[in-house]
């Protein structure tokens, strides 16, 4: 989101227990609710405060095979015995 004027300049205070109110006008403007998490980044300008993410990033090996599929394969000779069956019926109803 690109800041506004409704949400720019602001100031806020930390609290003796480590707590710093986020206006409601920000909290509007970007649509947080209370519960959301969120990811304090270390910066040379500050800290950077942005929602966490649900997942992690993954990359495509570290989630490859996850959705096994709970049939197992057919082998070549079931293959095989399954494709002679249904020429045998086809042939027998084709008469």
């Amino acid at each position: 989101m690109t800041s506004s004027k409704a949400t720019s300049n602001l100031s806020t205070i930390l609290s003796s227990k480590g707590q710093i109110i986020i206006p409601k006008s920000v909290r509007a403007a970007h649509r947080w609710e209370a519960g959301l998490m969120f990811e304090l980044v270390d910066t040379e300008e500050g800290l950077l405060l942005k929602p966490a993410t649900l997942f992690p990033p993954r990359n495509l090996t570290s989630v490859a095979g996850m959705l096994k599929d709970s049939v197992k394969p057919l082998s070549d000779a079931e293959i095989a015995e399954s494709l002679a069956r249904d020429i045998r019926s086809r042939w027998r109803d084709s008469d």
